[in-house]
């Protein structure tokens, strides 16, 4: 699936809910599935730093694609990770380098979390296109 038809499949997932707090519980229950980081990259080096939270974020290349795995200690945080994941996680790194996300606008993400949670989003976003930045090359 190409991260166009992730990015429309999270719109579609997003249009079912009427009102903010059914997305908010819907970014919870995505944050119960995020792929786990694995205790050993839970460093300091892989917390994103910006987050409100805290975030660990590793990533490694897998036959020419990028995987992600993550945890955080806060419920939202969790769920914010597991939709970026879910998008650009088993990319290539110039697909992930150069993404838009335009999703996030799509679904009113960003406007609807607070300041600080925002900026947590944009670090997060900055923390993945800098991995795929590293690993293009390997």
């Amino acid at each position: 699936m190409s991260l166009g038809e992730k990015e429309n499949e999270i719109i579609e997932d997003f249009a079912i809910y009427d009102d903010w707090m059914e997305k908010y519980e819907y970014i919870i229950e995505l944050g119960k599935d995020l792929p786990q980081i694995k205790e050993e990259y839970k460093v300091q080096d892989n917390i994103i730093v910006g987050c409100q939270s805290q975030v660990w974020l590793h990533a490694e290349k897998v036959d020419g694609l990028i995987q992600y795995t993550a945890d955080a200690d806060a419920i939202i945080a969790k769920g914010i990770i597991s939709l970026l994941i879910q998008a650009l996680s088993n990319e290539t790194a110039e697909t992930i380098i150069d993404a838009k996300l335009d999703f996030i606008k799509e679904i009113g993400l960003q406007e609807h979390l607070s300041p600080t949670r925002s900026n947590g989003l944009v670090a997060m976003v900055k923390k993945m296109k800098i991995y795929a930045l590293a690993l293009k090359n390997k």
